[in-house]
């Protein structure tokens, strides 16, 4: 690589550290955080306000030219984004030029892309496009990755999609059912209202969402049973989606005392070949776990039943008589899952430590798909568990 590759490639990875990690302590990434989270809330706030028609009317320029500002901010941050995305570890075995197309499809990418796209359609098409104007409104969805709490809320939507969907399907049967009902009793007393179906499965829907508009009653005595029953079933349908997610994120909160980030996952050189989407699974499956000076992280003579990543500190490993210091990025646990030796291990925090878990149960599956993983872990296990006791070298000395 000659000087000028040298260059840019330094130049790129500290425009990746700026632009994606934001790093603790590192004042260039937080300011340009911060001042992202600004400028998309002014953004917001000025969407709101220019629908109003007296502050539209007198600041009608100001808004354009905020607008046109805005834009082009965002314009440079969503091309150094691309610019960098090689830098990402999940995207890295796919050269230049690969990783920068998956990174433009990924959620992120192209709510970015989302949120300018309306402006240059306009110009470029000299079009008055007004309806894609309400597009702006997703630059709020960039405030997501500046916040845990939604970001958790992500994972807790996409970890419980099964349940959502099955309590929408069971939702949408209970609206046929009650609509078709309502149909038959009420079709030749309101014709009008009750006409048909489709027609019913309005009163369907504002009775099982608890609204009740009350602009379309049964009138009949069929009709009203029906109603009755209607309501009871949707006061229970309606609350299930809520305790879903309400269940998931306490649950969520309680197994995370701080929350794995995907950028995390990918600065672990384990996994530092796994695609995009391994890398996204990994960051729900994982446990984040703080442990103070001193703490048993695993205890001899217990099961070990997860594979630790040390995030942040210094942990001291025994396995049998041999002594080991673990610092950031190092990892633990494979003695265990390698070579079933979990009798022999003890780890403790030597200071206070961010460590991040992956049970066996997800891991074994994770080994199946991707079975250079295991050849790793045994290597390592194999080094730890052969090598010289910690005094051996001494001795000999």
């Amino acid at each position: 690589m000659g000087r000028r590759g040298v260059a840019e490639f330094t130049a790129r990875r500290r425009a990746f550290e700026i632009v994606e990690e934001a790093a603790p302590g590192d004042r260039p990434s937080q300011a340009f955080d911060w001042f992202l989270i600004g400028l998309i809330t002014l953004n917001i706030a000025a969407v709101v306000l220019e629908t109003v028609p007296s502050i539209h009317d007198d600041f009608a320029a100001g808004f354009h030219v905020f607008e046109i500002v805005s834009v082009a901010l965002f314009t440079v941050e969503y091309v150094l984004r691309i610019w960098v995305a090689p830098e990402h570890a999940s995207f890295r075995q796919y050269g230049p030029v690969g990783s920068r197309l998956r990174y433009a499809v990924s959620f992120f990418a192209l709510i970015d892309l989302l949120a300018i796209l309306p402006f240059y359609l306009a110009f470029l098409l000299g079009l008055d496009l007004r309806v894609l104007r309400v597009l702006r409104l997703l630059r709020f969805l960039k405030l997501m990755r500046y916040s845990a709490a939604m970001m958790t809320m992500q994972r807790v939507v996409y970890d419980e999609r099964r349940a959502l969907v099955a309590a929408l399907l069971i939702m949408l049967g209970l609206l046929i059912v009650a609509s078709t009902g309502m149909y038959y009793a009420e079709r030749h007393a309101q014709p009008e209202r009750f006409g048909s179906i489709p027609a019913a499965m309005w009163w369907g829907l504002a009775t099982l969402t608890t609204v009740g508009y009350g602009d379309i009653v049964p009138v009949t005595l069929v009709g009203k049973m029906i109603g009755g029953i209607v309501m009871l079933l949707g006061l229970g349908m309606f609350a299930l989606p809520i305790g879903i997610l309400a269940t998931g994120f306490t649950q969520e909160v309680k197994r995370r005392e701080f929350v794995v980030t995907r950028s995390m996952v990918e600065r672990i050189s384990l996994f530092e070949k796994l695609p995009p989407s391994e890398t996204a699974r990994l960051t729900r499956q994982m446990r984040a776990i703080r442990y103070d000076v001193g703490a048993v992280i695993v205890r001899r003579g217990e099961p070990v039943e997860s594979l630790y990543f040390l995030a942040v500190g210094d942990v001291d490993l025994e396995i049998g008589k041999r002594d080991f210091h673990l610092e950031d990025g190092d990892f633990f646990g494979e003695t265990a899952t390698a070579k079933r030796v979990e009798d022999d291990l003890m780890a403790i925090a030597s200071s206070q430590c961010l460590v991040m878990a992956l049970d066996l149960r997800d891991l074994n599956p994770l080994i199946n798909r991707h079975p250079h993983l295991g050849v790793r872990l045994a290597e390592v296990a194999e080094e730890r568990i052969g090598a010289p006791p910690a005094d051996a070298d001494h001795d000999a000395a």
